[in-house]
């Protein structure tokens, strides 16, 4: 790893901060998520470019957890390294995290979650993010033909086979066309992505990734106690899933409901209420945990569902830059990065637009956000307070 000396904006504390303002404000899940991203880290703070941020996703993508987190880790990490990935995450990750462990300990009063008018309006907002994300990169990596037809058929392939599995094997066949058929050195210009993980991190990694997940389960067999159990059901599931957060309910209810550590009423309204929050829905990791086992519960499960995301991320890494120096593989990073867009078009589409445009008033509402993130420039966290406000006031 790199040993320069931090600047100010290298800080972890200026990381932190600026993935809590995300953290705070980032309604709308993991698309919209990668949306806000890309509005703060390539357009607003030139952190990386266009390509590099798509390559980004698509390597997250790949990987089981949750893709904004991992993506958000990554960025930490190369502004200000192990500390600087891991304040991402929390600043990230704390705002919905408290919210949803003070929902599950009663220091809520009215255990509900946010108005639905509320909700609706940021739902609505998420739409105009991600419309303004697939605006912006389809015209940086979608030039020429195939590339548009790559994110054509990859759309129309997401909506028709709407899994994690589907979404696999689109980009694996995206990236065969990119290699078979793009030139390589029509990308070279294209800034890709550089994060200074040395060999030796990334192996250690990878060795700690698969220890814990072989592991965990010996050790809650031999010590059978409820720390340990957590641990190795948590940490499981954040392992085996891809497709984040709404994918790795059906596990996570037979690790907590199953044993009877929970009720499935009180689970249903802890997933009910993560709904409305902002930031990653591994959060809800935090309000089992705290209904099960107060504070200590809640930091363990949170810790352990993230981190065999990050632990991947940072195994692959150094493994993946040298990859992508080969002329055949940035030529498929091409095809992959224009199934990207498709991949995002597609969520556009659903679940963004089914669940949150119903009428003229919503599309309207869609639009004006739309126009205050294009056209008149407001910053992202602004366009989110008013739709929330506008949703309330279509409600009443």
């Amino acid at each position: 790893m790199t040993s320069r000396p931090l600047s100010a904006r290298d800080r972890p504390w200026t990381v932190f901060l600026v993935f809590l303002r995300l953290g705070l404000s980032s309604f709308g899940g993991p698309v919209a998520h990668l949306g806000y991203f890309r509005t703060e880290f390539v357009q607003r703070r030139a952190w990386l470019s266009e390509a590099a941020y798509a390559e980004l996703i698509a390597l997250c993508q790949f990987l089981p957890g949750p893709a904004s987190s991992q993506a958000g880790f990554a960025l930490g990490w190369s502004r200000a390294g192990l500390a600087g990935a891991l304040a991402a995450w929390l600043g990230f990750t704390l705002p919905s995290a408290l919210l949803l462990i003070a929902l599950a300990m009663g220091l809520s009063g009215s255990g509900a979650g946010l108005p639905g008018g509320l909700v609706h309006g940021l739902k609505i907002v998420a739409v105009a993010v991600v419309a303004q994300a697939l605006w912006g990169m389809a015209r940086t990596l979608c030039r020429g033909p195939l590339r548009t037809l790559i994110a054509l058929v990859a759309a129309a392939w997401v909506l028709l086979w709407p899994t994690s599995l589907g979404q696999v094997c689109v980009m694996l066949l995206a990236g065969l066309l990119g290699a078979g058929w793009l030139r390589p050195g029509l990308d070279r210009r294209e800034g890709g992505l550089v994060i200074a993980v040395g060999k030796r991190t990334g192996y250690l990694a990878l060795a700690l990734f698969v220890l814990l997940l072989a592991g965990l389960p010996l050790l809650a067999g031999f010590w059978p106690n409820l720390a340990l159990k957590l641990a190795d059901g948590f940490y499981r599931a954040g392992a085996l899933v891809f497709g984040g957060g709404h994918v790795v309910l059906p596990l996570l209810q037979s690790e907590v409901v199953a044993p009877g550590w929970l009720g499935n009423d009180l689970f249903l309204a802890g997933y009910a209420a993560a709904q409305a929050m902002p930031g990653p829905l591994f959060s809800f990791a935090g309000f089992l945990g705290a209904a099960i086992d107060g504070w200590a519960g809640a930091v363990l499960c949170l810790a352990m569902i993230f981190l065999p995301a990050m632990l991947l991320i940072v195994g692959v890494l150094p493994f993946w830059q040298r990859l992508r120096q080969l002329g055949r593989v940035r030529a498929a990073l091409a095809g992959v990065n224009a199934a990207v867009v498709g991949l995002l078009a597609a969520a556009l589409y659903n679940p963004l637009w089914t669940s949150s445009i119903f009428g003229p008033l919503d599309l309207g509402l869609a639009l004006l956000a739309l126009a205050a993130l294009m056209v008149w420039r407001l910053p992202p966290w602004l366009v989110v307070i008013l739709g929330g406000a506008s949703g309330l006031l279509l409600a009443a």
